[in-house]
């Protein structure tokens, strides 16, 4: 089997593209996988680092808002749009694939374009509940149509029915133990956990404002904190020492820039305060743990808020939008969540019920079904 898979720009495309092809390799072992992204963004590192060819084509994505420079940079982009149908070409031609998978961001519109109208059969994955413009498009001229979440459905004129293939979660989150990372982490057996984090560069109102919650609440030794700030939120620290807040090893706060060991924390948390990636709400899934939503009001079509909702209309999560978030709403919602075990639990319950645990495998037989 040979087949081709397009993602780029952010984790949120990539690593699930990653974790279908690795569990298409290992159900092949003699498959030939090839990547298409571009040289400047994360694919360009993540995908050679997974033992994936890979190679790039020239695009950039259109902005939205006017400007005279926007307007400059979408002329470009529409030249740029057909030098990369032409590249593309040159790649599919050359390497002559069964299937061709879109797993979003703006690479996979003309590869995947352009596969289908050289007669080649392929497949999109959608991660979030409300589906970006490029497989808006896609949707209706490819061979299959994935989902992680069934809501985007409605969004969608597919040609055939779309499948509800969840999104891959790594097998390390599924298969960590509670009580050993809990142990590993030195939290008590008695302590509710609350995990806190806004992404890799860090989300400056969910640092400030869980910046003023730990401060109000970090007294009650019945509670344990770990804050992640992100690469922009490094004065978070400071600040909470300013506050009279310690977060020396030992005591019930630690404040971490990024955090490396998901698994861990992830398992150990009792409550989760966090943006609402496809990718973030997947794990916390996998896990079961509740969580408090503050979706990034900065994403295409705003998607983090309906991804959100997917879980408060669950009973699964709360949700604050950042335009009313202040640390007065936060921190009323944190402590109605602790103050109530039963809640947390409850909650958790119902996200471990929206976790699809054979996510890559399901995306994996889409891809057989397609090639055969």
């Amino acid at each position: 089997m040979k087949a081709i898979f397009a993602a780029g720009g952010t984790g949120g495309h990539i690593n699930p593209a990653l974790a279908a092809a690795g569990e298409l390799k290992r159900r092949h072992p003699d498959a030939q996988i090839l990547f298409i992204g571009t040289k400047e963004h994360m694919e360009a590192t993540l995908v050679p680092a997974a033992g994936f060819d890979f190679k790039t084509i020239h695009i950039a994505g259109f902005q939205r808002k006017i400007s005279i420079k926007n307007i400059i940079s979408n002329i470009k982009t529409i030249g740029l749009m057909f030098k990369s149908t032409r590249e593309t070409k040159a790649i599919i031609n050359d390497f002559n694939p069964d299937v061709v998978i879109g797993f979003g961001g703006y690479v996979s519109g003309p590869v995947v374009r352009t596969a289908a109208k050289m007669g080649i059969k392929t497949a999109i994955h959608e991660q979030n509940a409300f589906p970006g413009v490029t497989n808006k498009a896609l949707a209706k001229e490819v061979d299959a149509v994935m989902l992680t979440v069934e809501q985007a459905e409605k969004y969608l004129q597919p040609k055939n029915k779309p499948i509800i293939t969840g999104l891959p979660v790594r097998r390390s989150i599924f298969d960590a133990d509670r009580d050993f990372s809990r142990a590993k982490l030195g939290i008590g057996e008695n302590q509710i956990m609350i995990l806190s984090m806004g992404g890799s560069l860090g989300a400056k109102a969910i640092n400030e404002n869980m910046t003023e919650v730990i401060t109000k609440l970090s007294g009650n030794k019945n509670l344990y904190f770990m804050h992640s700030t992100g690469k922009y939120g490094k004065w978070v620290p400071d600040r909470l020492h300013e506050n009279g807040v310690n977060t020396d090893v030992g005591s019930n706060v630690t404040v971490r820039e990024y955090i490396d060991d998901m698994d861990v924390c992830l398992s150990a948390a009792d409550l989760v305060v966090s943006r609402a990636g496809a990718s973030s709400l997947s794990e916390i899934e996998a896990v079961g743990r509740a969580s408090i939503l503050i979706p990034s009001p900065n994403v295409a079509e705003n998607h983090q808020y309906h991804n959100a909702m997917a879980l408060v209309n669950k009973n699964a999560a709360k949700v604050i939008e950042e335009k009313d978030l202040t640390a007065e709403k936060l921190l009323g919602a944190v402590e109605e969540m602790v103050s109530d075990k039963a809640l947390l639990k409850q909650y958790g319950e119902n996200a471990k019920k929206l976790a699809v645990i054979n996510s890559a495998e399901k995306i994996c037989d889409v891809i057989d079904n397609l090639a055969d």
